[in-house]
């Protein structure tokens, strides 16, 4: 059954560099796991332990109930075992012995995988009435099978590769599935939101994202529309045409191919003067957001609208996808001392909201005359690649949509030492072994996301590679690649003081400097800020405007 063996060049890459780990794991209380485990859609009998969380099965176990799916043969002692995938497993007398409640004894095993695919490595397996256990996880990577978790049915679930071969049926659309592309707040507005505008003159914030579903610039339909007068615009950080590097100032000027001046926003001011907005009846907002606190677009609309409210002028905001969807809420809430452009508002890192949607978020604070023109066929469970829109580069570091689902996952080590390259495609730094930051990483079985050892000159790291953008959270991979990072040799962590440096800036949180401090797990450190992102979906909920 050697083809259901094949696995990427990734996983061969993976498992040949494992190196063994000289420490010994600790003992575990070990409880007989309550789930039942089902294997391409059968259920079985076998049963595992739970300890620390995840289920743990002996090998000899799962080697016969995946007779003739995933076929291996064992041999081995209380050091090392072998894994032969050329083999079929033969079944001896003898089963389970363990309770409901053990002591288990964790111990590091030198495992030999011999087959297709060849490999040493070691794993942590914990000792019960003298049978090693191992992680069902792990057993997944190493044998090329899927391991899930049914919640209805309190199962493990494990899918192979035989059973991906069957054909499954397309499911039925639901009666409330959007039907057509996503139509978009720009393509809204000169017809069915056009009294908006009717009679006014035009501010327009917007930059090269600012394009309807075929390119076209809001801009240039505003200018063309003979009901309305565009008189200004208004560009953010990287400039009207995006092209600006990142903290880079940007100058006002006029253009001459629209005959109309281009203020800037992220230059010697971030909000719109009086001046600027002199002659301004209504101001309109349409760039293109990625999901991200930290990313500055939505800091210029929070401010546009402070502008907006203190000279009286109502604000339109022609609402856009958040690529990421509208349901991934992650990471610490921002402090209110740590307020800043990068900062805007006491959000999480990943918000799950639409720029129409925050700007209703942010008024909570500003009371300006805010109207959202809002989009037609989006849901919240869309991520971008369901609109059927084009997407437009929104900076010089996000050149395309996958940078931008990276852009949280690799991005938010700001004098941490630990950076990203390849327009957020990789991370990592000095005094990183890539090796074994890429098996760390892909053994927190994070949804979603693979990890590939990528050195990079005197740096280690890993190449980050999405293999599903509905599953994919780009907030906790982003605590999970520092926070792994730190188990490994500890990150820089500054000190919390005045001036601010950019980690408290970015971070927006005082607790997460000293959960790195004590170099604590990326799994405590998602539960650390649980509760506060459950309040805020809470909070949030009065301003969303989708299901």
């Amino acid at each position: 059954m050697k083809k259901f063996f094949k696995r990427s060049i990734f996983l061969l890459i993976f498992l040949m560099a494992m190196i063994p780990a000289a420490a010994q794991a600790k003992g575990a209380q070990a409880v007989k796991s309550p789930q039942a485990l089902r294997i391409d859609g059968e259920l079985t009998k076998v049963r595992g332990y739970n300890i620390g969380g995840y289920n743990h099965y002996r090998l000899r176990d799962l080697a016969r109930a995946l007779q003739g799916k995933v076929d291996f043969d064992l041999a081995g002692n209380s050091k090392q075992i072998t894994i032969d995938c050329t083999k079929t497993y033969t079944p001896i007398p003898g089963d389970q012995i363990g309770g409901a409640r053990e002591r288990a004894l964790g111990r590091q095993m030198q495992l030999t995988v011999i087959g297709e695919h060849p490999a040493k490595l070691v794993e942590t397996a914990y000792n019960i009435k003298d049978f090693n256990y191992f992680r069902l996880r792990s057993l997944g990577v190493i044998l090329g099978f899927d391991v899930s978790y049914d919640a209805a049915r309190n199962e493990a679930v494990i899918t192979t590769k035989a059973a991906e071969k069957k054909p499954v049926p397309a499911p039925k659309p639901t009666p409330e599935a959007p039907r057509g592309r996503v139509i978009l707040g720009n393509e809204r507005l000169l017809t069915e939101y056009n009294n908006l505008i009717d009679n006014k003159r035009v501010g327009l914030i917007t930059n090269q994202t600012g394009v309807d579903a075929n390119g076209i610039p809001v801009a240039e339909k505003i200018k063309a529309y003979p009901r309305a007068k565009l008189v200004a615009l208004y560009s953010p950080e990287h400039g009207l045409d995006g092209k600006q590097t990142a903290g880079a100032y940007v100058a006002s000027y006029f253009d001459g191919k629209m005959n109309l001046p281009v203020y800037s926003l992220y230059g010697p001011t971030r909000k719109p003067s009086r001046d600027m907005l002199k002659g301004v009846d209504v101001l309109v907002y349409d760039m293109q957001d990625i999901g991200a606190r930290t990313y500055t677009y939505i800091s210029t609309l929070q401010n546009a609208m402070v502008a907006a409210k203190e000279n009286n002028i109502p604000i339109l905001v022609l609402d856009r996808p958040n690529p990421l969807g509208g349901e991934i809420v992650e990471g610490f809430l921002r402090e209110t001392r740590f307020k800043s452009f990068v900062g805007i508002d006491k959000i999480p890192m990943a918000h799950g909201m639409t720029v129409g949607e925050l700007g209703q978020f942010f008024n909570r604070e500003i009371g300006a005359d805010l109207t959202v023109v809002p989009m037609k066929n989006w849901t919240r469970s869309m991520v971008w690649q369901d609109t059927g829109l084009p997407f437009a580069q929104t900076s010089p570091n996000i050149p395309n949509l996958e940078s931008a689902f990276l852009y949280m996952a690799t991005g938010s080590g700001e004098e941490t030492g630990i950076g990203q390259s390849e327009y957020f495609h990789w991370v990592g730094g000095r005094n990183i072994d890539s090796n074994e930051y890429a098996r760390r990483l892909n053994a927190s079985n994070l949804p979603g996301v693979t990890f590939v050892p990528a050195p990079k000159g005197a740096r280690g790291g890993v190449r980050v590679k999405i293999t599903d953008p509905h599953r994919f959270n780009p907030a906790r991979t982003g605590i999970y690649t520092l926070a792994v990072a730190n188990q490994m040799r500890p990150i820089n962590v500054p000190a919390c003081k005045k001036p601010y440096s950019m980690f408290y800036l970015i971070q927006g949180s005082e607790e997460i400097a000293n959960l790195f401090r004590a170099r604590t797990s990326p799994e405590a450190m998602v539960k650390a800020y649980e509760k506060d992102v459950n309040a805020f979906r809470a909070q949030r909920q009065a301003y969303l405007l989708y299901k």
